[in-house]
């Protein structure tokens, strides 16, 4: 045998680095199912089911194609469900000359890989992750170069750089971002368009079958699941979104709505994160709407700097910072998590819609992960590495590199603002003006104060006025401050008051499966 070669399950792409060069006759690939991966943190049935089945499918394309595929199978009796285990196993069973792996996308994973060739004796070689638009090498040369100390910088360096929406080296639009266009709520009577959803097949009827009985405890309801799994699914998923769902994506992406899981937004960043999905192909599509006069300016530019600009970013900051970032906790958030994270029991509507959302499909938009779940742990002041965790167990898209800056940085401001110049904290006001959530609630969103005012608002002014001295030194921040400094004094203690209530009456036992550690 000549390589082996092994495959990550969030590497499904036939023109992934590791495969440039295979030899049908003499390489091996190498996939394994392992319960060390399944289980290190909760992961939600759905995201199981959609890595599981689409790594099988993977693995049938592979072979349709003449190549030898050595698949490693949760329930196979031999499996030591360990990932260096089951590497170890197959160079026994193959003794390649090399080991060839695509860098993956977790610090953790790239740890263990390192360790290979000295505990195994065998040569391996680590690629560039090709499939992004910024390597690992030239994010850090233009964090160097000083354009990446905020994403607006970057994100037009890499519409300089990739030419899209440019034209004769300047913006179309003759402005770089149009996200003041995208701030509507969702006008009365809007009926979003039906949402492409994919039946299962026999193939992922069986991990569907499987995951019932070996994570039956986990997080998130099994069905219906409608995930793609294939190549073909994310393309004919990537087809409809830009077809029946961008045109009207831009100005209400920051909208909610209940009973409305979907809305306009893409639902392609599963299929994108464990490679279905290429984000070049993905950008060019709706491009080549806008550029048809399909879709606005305003939703397409949106849509690509969620792509070109945010993945990339957050992607690179992962590399640049870590394994230091994740420790970081610059607000001393030490709160543990409540439980209706994982219950959804609460009289907060906003939170309970939420949270059963999630339960139910494994996804939830950018705005329900900001401003609804991440604010109110980042008011409430919970333990970043506890937010963190429920992040990345309850997304079908979450993976290490993307779930952990967003969450940390974005959504708790842990990092102290490296990723972001101000918190995203916000009051009952911002959740109102964006859904329908408070129609019908237990709490009232127009009291402040009180048992039934909406825990945002005073949960809010709590935080502005634990973090006053921190808050009044960043100019993104002066206005709260300065509102919270003419407050009286009486207002101020009562705000503490309700909100010390409130959170510790919010019960917190924490699941009873296996944590990150």
């Amino acid at each position: 045998m000549h390589r082996l070669i092994v495959i990550l399950g969030d590497q499904l792409s036939t023109t992934l680095s590791a495969l440039a060069g295979l030899d049908a006759d003499r390489d091996v690939v190498l996939m394994v199912e392992v319960m060390e991966e399944a289980r290190y943190v909760p992961h939600h049935k759905q995201k199981i089911v959609l890595l599981l089945s689409a790594m099988r499918h993977f693995a049938a394309t592979l072979q349709g194609r003449g190549v030898r595929v050595d698949y490693v199978r949760l329930d196979d009796p031999a499996n030591s469900h360990s990932f260096s285990g089951e590497v170890a196993r197959a160079v026994a069973r193959h003794a390649p000359k090399r080991i060839i792996v695509t860098e993956p996308g977790e610090w953790r994973v790239l740890q263990m890989i390192e360790g290979w060739q000295a505990a195994l004796g065998v040569p391996v070689t680590i690629l560039s992750d090709e499939r992004f638009f910024c390597s690992r090498s030239e994010f850090a040369a233009l964090a160097k170069a000083g354009k990446t100390s905020r994403m607006e910088y970057f994100y037009r360096e890499m519409r300089r750089r990739t030419g899209f929406l440019m034209a004769e080296g300047a913006p179309v639009g003759g402005q770089w971002n149009f996200d003041s266009d995208n701030r509507k709520p969702l006008p009365k009577g809007t009926r979003p368009p039906a949402r492409l959803r994919f039946s299962p097949d026999d193939i992922t009827r069986e991990v569907m079958d499987l995951v019932a009985k070996r994570f039956a405890n986990h997080f998130g309801d099994l069905e219906p699941f409608g995930w793609p799994v294939t190549r073909d699914q994310a393309l004919a998923a990537l087809d409809h979104f830009i077809t029946d769902a961008l045109p009207a994506f831009g100005d209400v992406q920051d909208a909610m709505k209940t009973g409305e899981d979907f809305l306009y937004h893409s639902l392609l960043s599963p299929a994108l994160n464990c490679g279905l999905l290429l984000p070049d192909e993905v950008c060019k599509a709706a491009e080549a709407a806008y550029r048809a006069g399909h879709a606005p300016l305003n939703a397409v530019e949106g849509f690509i700097r969620q792509i070109l600009g945010w993945r990339e970013y957050v992607r690179g900051i992962y590399w640049l910072e870590m394994p230091g970032y994740a420790a970081t906790n610059a607000l001393g958030a030490a709160r543990p998590l409540p439980d209706l994270y994982w219950t959804g029991d609460t009289p907060m509507r906003c939170m309970a819609k939420v949270v059963g959302q999630t339960r139910r499909t494994s996804y939830a938009h950018h705005i329900q992960r900001l401003m609804v779940t991440g604010n109110f742990a980042l008011l409430a002041g919970i333990t970043p590495a506890k937010v963190e965790e429920w992040y990345l167990a309850v997304y079908a898209d979450a993976f290490d590199w993307v779930e952990l800056p967003n969450t940390h940085g974005m959504v708790l401001h842990a990092d102290g603002g490296r990723l972001g110049s101000k918190p995203y904290a916000a009051s009952g006001a911002y959740i109102n003006r964006m859904s329908d959530y408070c129609d019908g609630c237990a709490f009232d969103v127009k009291e402040k104060l009180g048992p039934k005012a909406c825990p945002f608002n005073y949960l809010y002014w709590n935080f502005i006025d634990r973090h006053e001295a921190r808050f009044a030194k960043n100019p993104r921040m002066a206005m709260p401050v300065k509102t919270l400094r003419a407050m009286d004094p009486a207002r101020r203690a009562v705000i503490r008051e309700d909100a010390s209530r409130f959170l510790d009456a919010l019960p917190s036992s924490g699941p009873s499966w296996p944590r990150r550690g």
